[in-house]
């Protein structure tokens, strides 16, 4: 039977967080209310990982995180509390690493291993230096200066023959052992009889390598590498003087430093691999496989294969048939070849897993409806809800004072539509800037497939591979979400309708290349007409399916991990999965996107903080409140900017930082400055940190690819100066403005905060939280959003809050309200926020089907503050749930203040539909609300920020009369 969690709980799993670690704080999440672990990947990964997305044995659970009794005594615990666990798996990549054996032995055997066809290589590159063999991009400089400096070695131990460069490892190539065995051979033969027992297994072990079974032979190929593997292992242990041989060898092949000519040698024996080595930069212009992203230590799978798909899921699949695992986590599921076939095929191996995908959504897009999933991780809810605390009406003001701090006034002068298109070009620049840097290498090998298409047409046989790749660069630039779903089975009408917006854009922004365009239109829906061969339609099929699985990585490293860090109007609006040009979303939109949830989508996660967010729940809620108060916000900028002008570096005649960057900073520290008293030394490396990762990742001054010491030293340096004024408590102008400003954005930041944790807990969807996020974490983005949880405190915390008023009803309510008022008068120590959720998990248990199944209701409400409350009912059969929330508050409280009672609210109500029950109880608080048709606001939030209120039971007119048996 399908599990459906009532709320889940992120746990990130490497060698801080452990299997006991997780075991030990399973009665505290059950006691929460959590009914669902969500764990990070939890399969072998690279030694070392942090995230365990870089997995290397799919059939191993990661050794590190534990041994396989501590694992099942952790799943022991996890179902004696009657928890689920929602696991994340990864089918789209593995590790690039010599501790991947299946890839060890694909770079040992090449096409002649038996993972030939596990891993996304195109073994047929046009680029002769790339046939037959594997690029590995993972060198430091250019080849010949690594091979000449030595860093390239040939070694020896009982796996065989390998080129090493630092900590990895790469086997050769079991014909080539000759080369190294036989170099100079009458050598050895000097030292020993033909009759020497160990001479006389080395000759055989030159004897079966002269006679390799090939591919066909399969087992016995695989037997015979074996076997030579062994015997040369025995004879290096058991003669000295071979072993000296084979040293000495190695000592030749590896040359010596300042004779180039002595590597000659190791050069020949490394042409002769099944891999290449490179320069890690080539990696971005020639490629010969699949990447996730731009990574060139995870190699993209083969998952579309059905013996791949066995040999990738089968622990997973064992785990999941044991009931050990009850739900799980697709990560990049738009990376694969053809998403459709492989959720159903998960779906017949996990017919009763909870199943979400990790799915970025555009505004104007929607989840494929006939995939065989409960819904998507999040992300599409994590903006709807985030928009939501955005005052729109601010927008124009905001975004001017933006330019004009940064130094662009002649934007501020246009409208806001063409403020639009300013953001929309840039993310157009940012698109074909990873295209020219990080993606050629894909591109190319795109176009050189379209080529092959393209000779088989006469009207297109003129086409060159310039004009090709100009026009694949076009529609890849304009695709305006992360990928369509084409397949075998056709193309959707929407999927249909974006290829026809692609490609009229690409058409009207380079004309020069109608004749390619008008080409690919022919073929890039799928609409084949009957002059077209079976065979032909199979090649345009594939093309397609291998360009849609380029369209997402392009977005997401030209938006996500680019845009995102350029364009930082409000940086509370710049997240996963965001549209940065969107400011804000008004209720009408978020009961649409809640209506329509609740019809297609019930069971899909709401998340508002999670493992790849940039910035966590807690900082996106302080700082839109930012979007309140433009005015005030551009006053305190020019303090601070004055304030700090001398803190600059000069550098190549401009101000470091930048004023975008120094913009970008404020935000950063008032978003992020913690509640509690400042550790200053970890607080200042953390934002040094994240703004040189920030900053690389806007790839304006500095790159990943191409750092520039001397702009991230003036930043960082910036940073400290800073935060060295508040650190020392001295009576600055910024120190005296920062400190007279904060606490407005932290008081309103916790509002925001409550409002957004009631509505994800209560609207359609799974609630999902991520570690540690039931108190204030005011994270950044990975790795700072690893930092370990005090879980002890929270626990301590929630144990203390139980006792102090965990019964709403009787002689207990006194204690209740006195917890209230507690909690509301140390807002910043968060137990307000555990509280919150702790009463609402409850209720979700409680009312289980009311909040899994039932109808989603927007109410309406009326008064004069009627734009600062969203409300909405969720019905299931006699037992109805309100929701109210307020938002937008810095014009109705001073700070310090709550949104109670009548002097807020005044004649502010909602209108109930007829027929409901006219006494509520608020789930939150325990206090009883009375009402008729209107619902005053003034009642319904006297004691506490929010409400969730509840009836059980529609009034006696609602109920149905019983059939008269005599009718008739």
């Amino acid at each position: 039977m399908l599990r459906i969690p009532i709320a889940t709980y992120r746990l990130q799993f490497n060698l801080d967080f452990t299997f006991k670690d997780a075991q030990a704080i399973i009665p505290y999440l059950a006691e929460l209310g959590i009914s669902d672990i969500y764990a990070s990947p939890i399969l072998k990964a690279r030694s070392g990982s942090k995230h365990g997305y870089d997995v290397v044995d799919p059939d191993e659970l990661n050794p590190e995180l534990g041994t396989p009794e501590e694992f099942e005594a952790l799943m022991a615990t996890v179902q004696a509390y009657g928890l689920g666990w929602l696991q994340d798996i990864v089918p789209n990549h593995m590790a690039f690493s010599s501790q991947n054996l299946m890839l060890v032995d694909v770079l040992e055997n090449g096409p002649e291993s038996q993972y030939r066809d596990f891993f996304d290589i195109h073994w047929e590159h046009p680029y002769a230096g790339m046939k037959g063999r594997l690029l590995a991009p993972f060198l430091g400089k250019f080849y010949g200066d690594c091979l000449e400096s030595g860093e390239l070695e040939l070694q020896y131990d009982f796996h065989g023959f390998s080129i090493n460069y630092y900590h990895q490892k790469f086997p050769l190539k079991i014909e080539t052992y000759t080369q190294v065995l036989t170099h100079d051979l009458d050598r050895l033969r000097r030292q020993l009889s033909r009759n020497d027992p160990n001479f006389v297994k080395l000759l055989g072990v030159l004897y079966a390598l002269r006679y390799m079974p090939s591919l066909e032979e399969g087992e016995e190929r695989y037997e015979q590498i074996a076997f030579i593997k062994r015997m040369l292992w025995e004879v290096w242990n058991e003669s000295e003087v071979i072993r000296n041989f084979i040293q000495e060898n190695i000592a030749i092949f590896n040359g010596q430093r300042g004779k180039p000519e002595s590597f000659n040698l190791l050069d020949s024996l490394i042409a002769d691999q099944y891999f290449r080595l490179s320069y890690w930069k080539v990696g971005n212009e020639e490629l010969n496989y699949r990447r996730f992203f731009t990574v060139n230590d995870l190699i993209a799978l083969r998952i579309e294969h059905e013996k791949v798909f066995r040999k990738i899921h089968t622990l997973t699949l064992r785990l999941v048939k044991k009931r050990q695992i009850t739900g799980l986590r697709i990560d990049h599921i738009d990376g694969l070849y053809d998403p459709t076939q492989y959720l159903n095929r998960l779906r017949e191996q996990a017919e009763d897993a909870y199943i979400v995908v990790e799915k970025i959504l555009e505004s104007h897009e929607n989840l494929p409806i006939n995939w065989p999933v409960q819904g998507t991780t999040g992300y599409d809810f994590l903006n709807q809800v985030n928009g939501l605390f955005c005052q729109q009406a601010s927008e124009e003001v905001l975004t001017n004072s933006y330019y004009r701090f940064i130094g662009s006034s002649e934007v501020c002068e246009g409208s806001i539509a063409q403020k639009a298109r300013f953001v929309e070009d840039l993310i157009d620049q940012k698109k074909r800037l990873i295209i020219d840097k990080h993606m050629a290498g894909d591109i190319d090998n795109l176009a050189y497939l379209l080529k092959e298409l393209s000779n088989r047409y006469r009207y297109a046989s003129d086409f060159t591979i310039y004009g090709l790749k100009a026009a694949l660069v076009e529609i890849l630039a304009v695709f305006p979400v992360y990928r369509t779903y084409i397949n075998g089975d056709g193309a959707s009408l929407a999927d249909q309708e974006i290829i026809r917006q692609v490609l009229a854009r690409a058409k009207a922004n380079i004309p020069n290349f109608l004749n390619e365009l008008s080409f690919l239109e022919k073929f890039l829906s799928c609409k084949f007409d009957d002059s077209l061969s079976e065979d032909d339609q199979q090649a345009w099929l594939h093309f397609l399916m291998r360009l849609q699985q380029f369209t997402g990585p392009l977005m997401a490293k030209g938006v996500e991990d680019t845009v995102l860090y350029i364009y930082n109007r409000l940086l509370s609006l710049n997240e996963v999965g965001s549209d940065p040009s969107q400011f804000g979303v008004s209720p009408d939109a978020f009961h649409a996107f809640n209506q329509y949830r609740a019809e297609y989508w019930p069971h899909a996660m709401s998340a508002t903080s999670t493992h790849d967010t940039k910035r966590g729940e807690d900082v996106r809620a302080r700082l839109n409140v930012l979007s309140e108060i433009p005015e005030e916000w551009e006053r305190y900028l020019q303090i601070f900017q004055t304030a700090n002008a001398g803190y600059k570096t000069e550098i190549d005649g401009r101000d470091v930082p930048d004023r975008n960057d120094e913009y970008f900073l404020y935000q950063t520290l008032l978003g992020t400055f913690p509640f509690e008293p400042v550790d200053y030394g970890a607080y200042t490396q953390r934002i040094q940190d994240y703004l040189i990762k920030a900053i690389r990742e806007a790839k304006v001054y500095t790159a990943w690819l191409k750092p520039d010491s001397s702009y991230e030293a003036g930043v960082t340096q910036f940073a400290q100066q800073i935060l060295k004024q508040l650190a020392d408590n001295e009576e600055t102008p910024f120190v005296t403005a920062f400190r007279e400003f904060l606490p407005k954005l932290q008081h309103f930041g916790i509002l925001n905060s409550l409002s957004q944790v009631l509505l994800k807990l209560t609207v359609p969807g799974v609630p999902d939280f991520y570690q540690g996020t039931e108190l204030w974490e005011l994270n950044l983005v990975d790795p700072d959003n690893r930092r370990p949880v005090n879980f002890e405190k929270r626990l301590a915390w929630l144990q203390d809050l139980c006792q102090r008023g965990d019964d709403a009803r009787g002689s207990n309510s006194e204690k209740r309200q006195a917890l209230i008022t507690d909690l509301l008068a140390t807002p910043a120590d968060g137990r307000i926020k555990l509280f919150l959720i702790h009463q609402v998990l409850k209720a979700r248990h409680t009312y289980q089907e009311v909040f899994q199944r039932g109808e989603y209701e927007k109410l309406k409400i009326l008064g004069s503050l009627k734009d600062h409350v969203i409300a909405f009912a969720r019905r299931w059969d006699q037992t109805i749930a309100i929701t109210i929330v307020p938002r937008l508050l810095t014009s109705l409280l001073k700070v310090g203040d709550y949104p109670l009672g009548e002097h807020v609210w005044q004649e502010t109500r909602i209108c109930l539909p007829l027929g409901l029950a006219s006494s509520w109880r608020n789930l939150i608080t325990g206090q009883v609300v009375a009402c008729e048709a209107t619902l005053w606001l003034r009642e319904a939030l006297s004691d506490f920020p929010v409400a969730l209120l509840v009836c059980e039971a529609l009034p006696e007119a609602e109920k149905k009369p019983e059939a008269d048996p005599g009718a008739g």
